[in-house]
């Protein structure tokens, strides 16, 4: 990855393509390479979806190698939905791909004058940008497929649906997986939107020809790689739990410890939580003929997907990872897995943010719009936005326009970002990540659950605030360096947990780069990350009091434990006194 592709989509005269060296972006990758080019080239206060905002794609640093895990893509600019510097990534192919090919980083800037879709075709032969209108409003799923009729079946796509194009809050960037449909997603945070105000509605990748980027060091890279994946094989969390029940085995876990928002947050126990299951839904996808495990691009070996099948045995969508079966379940009150399915489908085809969308139903069900547990308003609500409706737009604009239009007190956002699938009141040090997180409320910029319910890594009470500052400190800047890389963030149980995982980790990324880092160097590239993006969203006037929880947490009991957010704005503030 020696090489920047710079795509300026207008407005004077055609769009311009070029490529250029690395330069002072030399040696970074993923979120690292996403927020330092945002940083340093955006101005903090232009509007997300003007002509000043950049959108950036960048692999990790190892991907496209032999390195296990390392298919993460990220997604960099300044967020539609928060205002702040935003990175979002993903899985699937895009990746491994892109890195083939050579590019460190895709920069897209400018805006176009007229109303003309473009789509961008990278391969071995070189990068064309062609105007095609015959792609607009087509939603992901039948977009890919007009994609692969052109291209052939062994591309790799980046889209978006009629939500981008119309400049959504919560519109995505969908990623294809090993099988080419559109099913992962760099999800949060409005990215889609930015992508469609630049006019491109596709990247089609095609790395046929290209060969495996090849560590300096082979034998050392081989020897850490082997490491590094038995680590992850002898994990209880990524060698059992994930490969068998995908992420959503926490929905039993989480309903149990009080801490699985549901109704909109009104409570912390969901009485349909079993039906709903990582093990139910294994059991479901079985029976019908899908799988409950499946890896969401080549080299994953944690295979925490799945294929979900609908009742007549044909497939309908990735298997609903946990966030995406609280959001469209629990948390409206709905325990039938069908009709989480079905809106998981519909939000991958019209290019939507699960959770984001999710929160926006269960806030629009709070205001009276629909019932809590009614599957089929719900459905009826997420079509809405494929529709393009009035309505559609309010609900596809995120949970706090929602909230705001519908005129409800209740809404779970931080920095205008729908929280996930955990409640801040039951488990506090996740409610501390919500908070100071650069990007909204995020559960994957300090994954707090792992320690508070999981015991891993460690042991904090998930109820009482001592501690909590400090593990999600540690956790955000771990996050940041883990995203740098390109590796998937559930790496992250075995690393916490051994020793040797984390070594391991190190040791290939020296062994690939000629480098002598440490685990001081890995915790100091993490800072780095955070240092910037919490410059850029100075710049852009977010201030201390824009990291803190909705005061509902504060004021309001949560069933069963009966507990309040407790950690004090004063320890808040103190999170990135490093």
């Amino acid at each position: 990855m020696d090489k920047i592709l710079r795509i300026n989509m207008g407005p004077d005269g055609a769009p311009s393509v070029k490529e250029e060296g690395l330069g002072d972006y030399a040696g970074l990758g993923g979120r690292g390479m996403t927020s330092s080019v945002i940083g340093k080239e955006v101005p903090a206060d232009s509007h997300p979806l003007g002509a000043e905002n950049k959108l950036v794609i960048s692999p990790g640093l190892l991907s496209g190698t032999a390195a296990a895990m390392s298919g993460r893509i990220s997604v960099g600019c300044k967020s539609p939905l928060t205002g702040t510097i935003k990175e979002s990534n993903a899985g699937g192919q895009a990746a491994q791909v892109m890195a083939r090919l050579g590019y460190a980083a895709i920069i897209l800037e400018g805006k176009p004058k007229a109303d003309t879709l473009y789509k961008l075709i990278i391969n071995k032969d070189g990068v064309k940008l062609e105007e095609d209108n015959s792609l607009k409003l087509l939603n992901n799923y039948e977009l890919v497929d007009k994609l692969k009729e052109a291209y052939g079946e062994k591309i790799t796509c980046m889209t978006i649906g009629s939500a981008g194009e119309r400049k959504l809050g919560s519109a995505t960037i969908a990623v294809t997986d090993m099988e080419v449909r559109p099913t992962r997603h760099c999800g949060r945070g409005g990215t889609g939107a930015v992508m469609g105000a630049k006019g491109l509605k596709a990247i089609i990748f095609d790395d046929s020809g290209m060969k495996m980027r090849a560590p300096k060091d082979p034998e050392a890279f081989k020897a850490a790689n082997k490491r590094f994946v038995e680590g992850l094989r002898k994990h209880p969390v990524t060698g059992e739990g994930l490969p068998a029940y995908g992420t959503n085995v926490l929905t039993n876990v989480l309903s149990e410890a009080g801490g699985y928002p549901t109704n909109n947050f009104s409570k912390g126990t969901f009485e349909g939580a079993s039906k709903i299951s990582g093990e139910a839904q294994a059991e479901l996808e079985t029976q019908r003929g899908g799988s409950a495990t499946h890896g969401c691009h080549r080299g994953c070996i944690i295979r925490c997907s799945g294929t979900f099948n609908d009742k007549n045995g044909r497939f309908l969508t990735k298997q609903p990872e946990y966030e995406t079966v609280w959001a469209h379940g629990g948390n409206c009150g709905i325990d039938d897995l069908d009709a989480i399915a079905m809106m998981d489908r519909l939000d991958d085809d019209y290019g939507l943010d699960t959770i984001e969308m999710g929160a926006s139903v269960a806030v629009a069900m709070d205001a009276g719009i629909a019932k809590f547990g009614d599957a089929e308003a719900a459905i009826n609500l997420v079509k809405e936005v494929g529709k393009g409706t009035e309505l559609g737009r309010i609900l596809g604009s995120g949970a706090a326009v929602t909230g705001r239009v519908f005129g409800v007190e209740r809404i779970p956002v931080v920095k205008g970002q729908a929280m996930p699938a955990y409640d801040p009141r039951a488990v506090q040090g996740i409610g501390v990540t919500y908070a100071t997180s650069t990007m909204g409320a995020d559960h994957t910029a300090g994954y707090a659950v792992a320690t508070n319910i999981l015991k891993v890594g460690g042991d904090v009470d998930p109820l009482k605030p001592e501690g909590q500052v400090e593990l999600s400190r540690n956790l955000q800047v771990a996050t940041a360096a883990v995203d740098a890389t390109g590796m998937c963030l559930f790496i992250a149980f075995a690393v916490l947990d051994q020793p040797d995982t984390f070594q391991a980790l190190i040791d290939m990324l020296n062994a690939f780069y000629g480098l002598e880092m440490t685990a001081d160097d890995v915790s100091e590239l993490g800072k780095k990350i955070l240092k910037e993006e919490r410059e850029f969203n100075k710049r852009a006037g977010f201030t201390a009091e824009h990291d803190r929880l909705p005061r509902f947490f504060i004021t309001e009991p949560v069933a069963p434990h009966n507990v309040t957010f407790q950690v004090s704005d004063k320890e808040l503030d103190n999170l990135f006194n490093w």
